[in-house]
């Protein structure tokens, strides 16, 4: 391997800088930065290369590599390597899958062990196709089962209380086998958008099912419990209500778990029934697996791949991420053991767009595509081929005897898995590159730093080329926030506008062939967003998922533009100057300046919150000219709670009645805290001033007379205002670094 003696200049965007400081570097009790970047990278390349074998002379000469290539942005490991790497904590994986058995001990476990794994900054999947179907009968009570939707609320309720170390927020993948009895039920659960919002979920598809779908029959539901076939259901039918629900807001995925199998590496330890959060990577219960990517926008130079760099790349990240198995100290000994006895690793790319861009090619192309699998095919050979020699130096994995690599008589290996293509939503804003396999995200976008100011973010290699081409200017720029694309625009020249395409330029089936290329390539899966545009049809979804299957993929994430509530956002109206994106909530029409007078009669509705003082009732009326008053009623409480209840509620009111906009009496509100919070999940409520904002936001959103609009950019994020993107299975604000599923 080739060792560089020269420092690596590290050189890091504002956006970058911004997210290491919020979500890695070390902090003071105060919650300061009390490290650098290079510290951070420090911190880690010390943890990784101290597992080296004892006695190894090269520690420290691989600390110094693993430094050079992290500072470089060559690779980057998963986030909680970057975060916990040197430090107390110490848990380097970012996804576990868990057992759920059809007992209540099994299940009551299962929530214990998730906790401990969200508490250590980890993700989760798990299967529930082993718990029998609701009403089904238990025999040790003589009574019936509440089946496995009903449990996996109670997983859901758990995980909204757990604070990941403060850096991480839970994420879970749920998955039920097509043949479970309950899957109709399972596939419309996330109808109610308010409940499993730390789920992600994916029905778990056969190959015997998508072949009753192209011959339109039935197939057969099997109870769990004993293994009896119940009843048949039409297989056409099930899944045009997967296409009808993916339409609807996006969830379920699927997963064909046949395949999932198929390369299932050591079928002699067990089946593969789940992924971690994401999907990319399947796993047997009680494994472990730690990622990384490859930034292979690093790896042009002048317009063609540095073959070389990229070699020595693979073999010195594959290197790194087999040792992270050796200093990670694992959340349970289960997962300890079965960790270490297969060994998975999962090497992984971002920057794909970028190093498209850089050598002129379309995303949407034939070539692009012939480029990928070139590309994949060479990182997957030379992973294994480092496997291979670190088999050598160090040992097969445990169970090796029996794998597909022993029977194959293919030669001794480390890992069982070397390769994973995962979403990389915030290491790749730490490199300032693409993510994952997927296209750009944006071109130019709008980022809202204080209320009233924005700032306009343009990819960096757009405004290099703009600028060199002599076409770049600040209201250009503006437009294309705007509208979201280049295409149609004359400014930008033809060739730059057919190289700098979107997520939303191209095809639903584009996004599937490049997943498919890629996956050939691939020991276990990729994460991937197949993106449609809000008039895209059922038929169209039903087309792509069609289409992953013919093309070998191991699964399929769909995402329509604007399809969730929580997508709706404000626009200004005709007399505006500008659109404006502030929050979920719909805008309301322009206030006059002055205080309105109270006319006799006034519109409005009530709405019952519960609170950690009781109910509270909440009555909204509004005029011809929008929101007017707000007054609520304290149950049969009284005292303090209901007298500054009634404080707030007159205070609204005046603000309202003056002028102000009832999205910023929600922002002064919303999230304020009392000793008595109440419910879970999207239903808490942390004190009487939180319900009425929530209530406000309620009123807004039934409001059918208020204008909206959704937005092509995903919705706008929590912590900073910007875009919200769905890839990789995921949601992610390219702005700030925050993610839905971490």
């Amino acid at each position: 391997m080739t060792n560089t003696n020269q420092p690596a200049p590290l050189k890091l965007s504002k956006n970058a800088m911004t997210v290491l400081a919020k979500r890695y570097l070390k902090r003071d009790s105060q919650g300061n930065p009390i490290e650098q970047p290079e510290d951070m990278f420090r911190r880690v390349a010390q943890t990784i290369s101290a597992a080296e074998p004892s006695g190894s002379a090269q520690s420290e000469n691989f600390e110094e590599q693993y430094y050079q290539m992290m500072t470089r942005l060559d690779f980057l490991p998963n986030s909680p390597t970057l975060m916990n790497a040197g430090r107390e904590l110490g848990q380097l994986s970012a996804c576990f899958v868990l057992p759920v058995g059809d007992s209540m001990e099994s299940i009551f476990e299962a929530i214990k062990n998730t906790a401990l794994i969200h508490k250590s900054g980890g993700g989760t999947g798990f299967s529930f196709s082993r718990i029998r179907p609701a009403n089904d009968t238990v025999n040790s009570t003589s009574g019936v089962s509440s089946g496995p939707i009903s449990f996996m609320q109670v997983f859901d309720a758990a995980t909204e209380t757990i604070k990941q170390g403060g850096t991480r927020r839970g994420a879970n993948m749920g998955i039920l086998r097509i043949d479970h009895p309950d899957i109709m039920d399972f596939i419309m659960a996330k109808r109610d958008q308010t409940i499993l919002t730390n789920f992600n979920i994916s029905v778990g598809i056969t190959e015997e099912f998508m072949e009753a779908v192209e011959n339109g029959h039935d197939y057969d539901i099997i109870n769990p419990r004993d293994g009896r076939v119940v009843k048949q259901l039409n297989a056409t039918k099930v899944f045009n209500q997967i296409v009808d629900m993916a339409w609807t807001n996006g969830e379920p995925g699927i997963v064909f778990l046949d395949r999932l199998n198929r390369d299932n590496p050591t079928p002699h330890v067990g089946e593969i029934e789940s992924t971690n959060p994401c999907g990319e990577q399947p796993l047997l219960p009680y494994e472990s697996c730690n990622l990384g990517s490859l930034n292979l926008a690093n790896m042009v130079n002048d317009g063609e791949i540095d073959w070389a760099r990229l070699e020595n790349a693979v073999r010195l990240s594959t290197r790194f991420l087999d040792n992270v198995i050796e200093a990670n100290r694992y959340p349970l000994p289960e997962i300890d053991e079965m960790t270490r006895a297969n060994r998975k690793i999962g090497l992984g790319v971002m920057g794909w767009a970028d190093m498209l861009i850089l050598m002129n090619i379309p995303y949407n192309s034939s070539e692009a595509l012939a480029l990928g699998e070139k590309v994949m095919a060479f990182i997957n050979d030379k992973a294994h081929e480092q496997s291979a020699q670190l088999a050598v130096e160090r040992g097969v994995f445990p169970n090796f005897p029996g794998s597909i690599y022993d029977q194959s008589g293919s030669g001794p290996m480390r890992n069982a898995t070397c390769t994973t293509i995962a979403p990389t939503g915030t290491i790749s804003i730490i490199a300032n590159c693409s993510s994952g396999v997927e296209p750009l995200f944006a071109v130019s976008y709008v980022r809202q730093v204080l209320d009233n100011n924005k700032l306009i973010e343009v990819h960096p290699l757009f405004e290099q080329i703009a600028r060199k081409h002599g076409f770049y200017s600040a209201e250009l720029m503006q437009e294309i926030a705007e509208k979201g694309t280049v295409q149609g625009i004359d400014a930008v020249p033809e060739d730059i506008r057919k190289i700098f395409v979107t997520s939303h330029d191209i095809t639903p089936e584009d996004h599937v062939r490049m997943q498919a290329v890629f996956q050939k390539h691939t020991d276990n899966a990729v994460s991937k967003t197949v993106n449609f545009c809000h008039d895209a049809t059922r038929d169209d979804v039903a087309t792509v998922y069609r289409l992953a299957y013919k093309e070998g993929c191991k699964g399929v994430t769909i995402y329509r533009d604007g399809s969730r509530d929580m997508q709706v956002l404000s626009v200004a109206g005709k007399g505006d100057e500008e659109k404006k994106v502030d929050s979920v909530i719909p805008m309301e029409s322009k206030k006059p300046s002055r205080k309105r007078e109270r006319p006799r009669a006034l519109t409005g509705s009530t709405y019952q919150m519960e609170t950690g003082c009781g109910p509270l009732y909440i009555t909204i009326n509004q005029d011809e000219n929008g929101l007017f008053e707000l007054f609520t009623t304290m149950g049969k409480a009284g005292g303090c709670a209901a007298s500054q209840c009634e404080a707030i509620g007159r205070l609204v009111s005046l603000s309202w009645r003056s002028g102000v906009q009832a999205r910023q009496t929600v922002k002064q509100l919303i999230g304020i805290t009392c000793h008595k919070p109440a419910g879970f999940g999207n239903n808490r409520i942390t004190s009487c001033a939180d319900a009425v904002a929530k209530a406000i936001e309620l009123h807004m959103l039934n409001d059918e007379d208020m204008p909206t609009r959704f937005v092509s950019n995903g919705g706008a994020c929590p912590d900073c205002g910007g875009p919200v993107e769905h890839e990789g299975g995921c949601c992610v604000c390219h702005a700030c670094g925050y993610s839905e599923c971490a």
